[in-house]
C-alpha cells in the first residue's frame, strides 16, 4: 500500500510513522502558548524530527472542544513562517492542520506536503475548495471524522453505531475525493478520537480500529494527552503519557500505521518495541 504526498512516498508495510504535533496557538489544550512564537515552534519541530517524527503537523487554530474560530489572516500569520522555515531546515514531511482551504493552499505553497483536514465532514463549498487544492498540488490528505465543529462538537454527540458510522463516512468521502481528483493513494483515514465523541464512543473506536485498517488506506490515530484518557485512567493533563502510549501500542497491534503525538521520542520507542514483539509472534 502506497501513501503519496507530493515528493514523499511511504510504502506499507513498514515501521509505523510518528507524526509530531507543532501547535502555533495560544490556547491548545495541551501546550497552548508554549510554541506560539514562530522561532520556538520551529525549534520544537526540529526537536520532534530529531526524536524520530517523520511527519510534522503544524496548526495555527486550536480544535479543542469549545475552541473559538481564528480568522484566516491570523492563522496564516501564525503558520506560514513556521512552515517556510521547517521546509528548508528539515527533510521530514510537513502537514498543515487546518479547516480553511485558503490556509491549506498557502501552506502547500510554503512547503507543506499534507493537508490534515479536521473539517473533512463538511458538505459545502469549503470541502470542494479543499479537495481542489489537494488535487492540484498532488498533496497527501488526512480525512478526519468529526461530528460538528470544535465549538459545539462535544455537546451531546449521538451515534447508533459509532464505528460503523465512521467506516461509512470514510467510504463515502473516498468516493467524493476520487471524483474531485484526489487519488486513493493520497488519502489517510483518521477516526477523529475526541471530535464529537463521548469517552465511551472513543473506547468503541479504539476497540474497532481493525475495521478501518481493512479499508486499505493508512489509518492515523491521534489520542495524545486527550481528556477521555482521564475517564479511564484518572490521569490529569500532564500525566497522560503512559495512557497515550498504551493506546498507541494497542493500535499498532491492530494495524494502524501512523500515530500523531506530542511526545515523539517516547512514542517511537514504544511502538518499535510493539512492532518487534508482533514481528516475532508472526514468525514464531
Amino acid at each position: 500500500m502506497l501513501f503519496r504526498a507530493r515528493q514523499f512516498e511511504f510504502h506499507f508495510p513498514r515501521p509505523a510513522l510518528v507524526m509530531g504535533i507543532v501547535n502555533v496557538t495560544p490556547d491548545s489544550f495541551s501546550d497552548g502558548g508554549k510554541f506560539f512564537n514562530a522561532e520556538a515552534a520551529v525549534a520544537h519541530g526540529l526537536e520532534l524530527a530529531a526524536q524520530g517524527a517523520e511527519i510534522l503537523d503544524i496548526g495555527g487554530e486550536s480544535t479543542r472542544p469549545g475552541a473559538e474560530p481564528v480568522g484566516e489572516a491570523e492563522e496564516l500569520r501564525r503558520v506560514i513562517p513556521v512552515i517556510e522555515k521547517l521546509a528548508i531546515t528539515t527533510e521530514v514531511a510537513l502537514s498543515i492542520d487546518t479547516l480553511k482551504p485558503a490556509v491549506a493552499r498557502a501552506a502547500l505553497a510554503a512547503g507543506a506536503s499534507i493537508v490534515n483536514d479536521v473539517g473533512a465532514g463538511r458538505d459545502d463549498a469549503d470541502d470542494r475548495a479543499m479537495w481542489r487544492a489537494v488535487a492540484e498540488a498532488g498533496a497527501g490528505y488526512i480525512c478526519m471524522h468529526a461530528q460538528g465543529p470544535p465549538a459545539t462538537m462535544q455537546k451531546s454527540p449521538v451515534y447508533a453505531d459509532v464505528a460503523g458510522e465512521v467506516e461509512d463516512f470514510f467510504r463515502e468521502r473516498m468516493e467524493k475525493l476520487n471524483a474531485a481528483g484526489v487519488a486513493a493513494d493520497q488519502v489517510i483515514f483518521d477516526p477523529g478520537i475526541g471530535f464529537g465523541k463521548t469517552p465511551e464512543h472513543n473506547l468503541q473506536l479504539l476497540a474497532g480500529l481493525g475495521r478501518f485498517v481493512k479499508l486499505n488506506r493508512p489509518v492515523l490515530l491521534g489520542v495524545s494527552r486527550k481528556s477521555f484518557l482521564e475517564k479511564f485512567s484518572g490521569a490529569k493533563l500532564n500525566e497522560r503519557l503512559p495512557a497515550s502510549l498504551a493506546c498507541a501500542t494497542l493500535a499498532i497491534g491492530d494495524g494502524v500505521q501512523i500515530i500523531r503525538t506530542h511526545d515523539a521520542g517516547e512514542t517511537v520507542q514504544a511502538i518499535r518495541i510493539a512492532e518487534a514483539v508482533l514481528n516475532r509472534k508472526q514468525h514464531a
